[in-house]
């Protein structure tokens, strides 16, 4: 069966999202946002911060599972702070060896660590050693940081070490997020190791899905950019696979999940800058996948009030034309 991981995206998919993608129905495990771990053991309200679904059990209110993703170089302070994240209830714990952000690499964490495969094997024993048996460690790696000469040794590092689970972002950290993403270093990977494997990179609709699947061979699929921008995605992808069809949702419940993020974002005392910069961001995405994202980004993106953007968004709703079936941009 085929298995689905809402991705991790810093400054985008925070708990809300989680919350409301989660909802759909189609994911069937979470990431936090990464943890940046450099000096200290944080405070439970670090991570409760990051990871609110550790009062929870761990879990979303739509009960699937949320991984604490942890970043750093030093193994001993990673043990310690997934350590205490596994007491709070963490479900398991994965640690990003993938992050491209330029600030990130300058102080040896993220893709940088990709240069030398024994940097994670380290950090990766360290926090299997620290956690409970029965907390699983998994790792999200790209093929590489400048080039792709160590994408198997990377990968065996990560198994050697002791994790339970691979997710593979199939591109280096130079290439970042320009297309293509080569689906056929995940086939040579999961060839190479036994433990489980998911693939993640440019997977933005069906077609996309499906190709990755036929070229990389994996049965776990990690969704970041794609399912923010097609909110449906993930239900579309578990209903394609039990071979039926689910209609591509319209454009008024594309706003109305934009709504409940401003209600819970609001709830949660965020500022009228901060929600109007989300939406748009949100927004900006949506674009790719949706024809009317595009005037709607337009339309939006100079409104700093809140309350006009939210009545814009209303108005939109009730329009005729967007309780139909929406008009894809690309086959879907």
């Amino acid at each position: 069966m085929t298995r689905l991981v809402l991705a991790p995206m810093e400054g985008l998919v925070d708990w809300r999202v989680r919350q409301l993608l989660s909802a759909t129905g189609g994911f069937d495990l979470c990431v936090t946002e990464f943890i940046r771990v450099s000096q200290n053991l944080f405070p439970a309200h670090v991570f409760h911060r990051y990871c609110p679904e550790l009062l929870n059990s761990g879990k979303t209110l739509s009960g699937f599972p949320v991984l604490v993703q942890l970043m750093g170089h030093d193994p001993d302070l990673m043990g310690e702070n997934a350590a205490f994240a596994a007491s709070l209830g963490a479900p398991g714990i994965d640690i990003n060896f993938g992050c491209p952000s330029k600030t990130v690499n300058k102080h040896e964490a993220g893709a940088s660590l990709l240069k030398c495969p024994d940097n994670l094997y380290r950090i990766v024993s360290a926090v299997r050693r620290a956690v409970p048996d029965n907390i699983p460690v998994s790792a999200k790696i790209r093929l590489g940081f400048a080039d792709k000469d160590l994408f198997l040794d990377n990968a065996r590092a990560v198994e050697a070490a002791g994790a339970q689970h691979l997710t593979v972002h199939a591109r280096t950290k130079v290439e970042g997020y320009k297309p293509p993403a080569h689906w056929e270093y995940l086939a040579r990977i999961r060839e190479a190791i036994s433990i489980s494997m998911t693939g993640n990179g440019e997977i933005w609709d069906l077609a996309d899905y499906q190709k990755c699947r036929d070229i990389s061979g994996c049965d776990s699929f990690m969704l970041g950019r794609g399912a923010v921008a097609a909110p449906d995605l993930a239900s579309r992808i578990k209903v394609f696979e039990s071979g039926s069809h689910l209609p591509k949702e319209c454009w008024a419940d594309v706003l109305s999940m934009l709504l409940s993020y401003c209600d819970l974002m609001a709830e949660d005392g965020a500022s009228e800058n901060h929600q109007a910069g989300r939406i748009k961001q949100w927004m900006a995405l949506i674009r790719k996948s949706h024809a009317q994202g595009s005037t709607c980004f337009d339309e939006i993106k100079r409104i700093r009030a809140i309350d006009e953007l939210r009545a814009k968004l209303r108005h939109d709703m009730t329009l005729p034309e967007n309780q139909k079936q929406d008009v894809p941009i690309a086959a879907q």
